[in-house]
């Protein structure tokens, strides 16, 4: 796949964990993406993301969304599945929990891997988003080394992670964060 998220995905997505009283969707900071604050949930009359822009784009192609920080820590893997686990029940897409959770373990297991070599721990950001039918993982790290999808030898105990990915999503990406450096990756479940 391209780099280019534009592709397929209506607008990339901030990097930067969401600000205590920001403009959010879902959890996530579209102020970047769509050069002005909104909310995507207004009141009436209130304001909302400019007609056509990538917000609103973003705000109506993916109206669910989560975020979550994680540290830079292994136990943050089973954490980051269980929370996955979790929100997929309260949207009702329990039917997509094996695989999300799956795509979730492998890219927050690297992501935390890429951050650990850093020479400070950055925390790990994840976003699930959701159309109501399929579900979007991304997984930020500070480390803007490619994520890089190897064929292991049959005997190997590892390395299998991108091509499970691979496996799983309908497609999958990744491209380096503007603004706040690293890299997102980001897979897509669909039913």
């Amino acid at each position: 796949m391209s780099g280019d998220l534009g592709d397929w995905l209506s607008a990339p997505v901030s990097a930067a964990p969401p600000a205590a009283g920001a403009a959010r969707l879902g959890g996530i900071d579209a102020t970047g993406a769509a050069g002005a604050a909104w909310s995507a949930r207004p009141s009436p009359g209130g304001p909302g993301p400019a007609p056509g822009s990538r917000a609103e784009r973003l705000a109506r192609d993916w109206p669910l969304g989560d975020f979550i920080e994680l540290g830079a820590l292994a136990s943050s893997v089973p954490c980051a599945r269980y929370h996955a686990r979790q929100i997929l029940w309260e949207w009702r897409l329990a039917r997509l929990s094996d695989s999300v959770e799956l795509v979730v373990d492998e890219l927050v297991t690297n992501a935390v891997a890429a951050s650990r070599v850093l020479d400070w721990p950055f925390p790990v950001r994840m976003w699930l988003l959701s159309d109501r039918v399929n579900v979007l993982v991304l997984v930020w790290d500070a480390n803007p080394e490619p994520p890089v999808r190897i064929d292991p030898a049959n005997d190997a105990e590892g390395g299998r992670g991108l091509l499970l990915v691979e496996a799983i999503s309908a497609r999958w990406d990744w491209y380096a964060a503007p603004g706040t450096g690293g890299k997102l990756v980001h897979a897509l479940i669909t039913r």
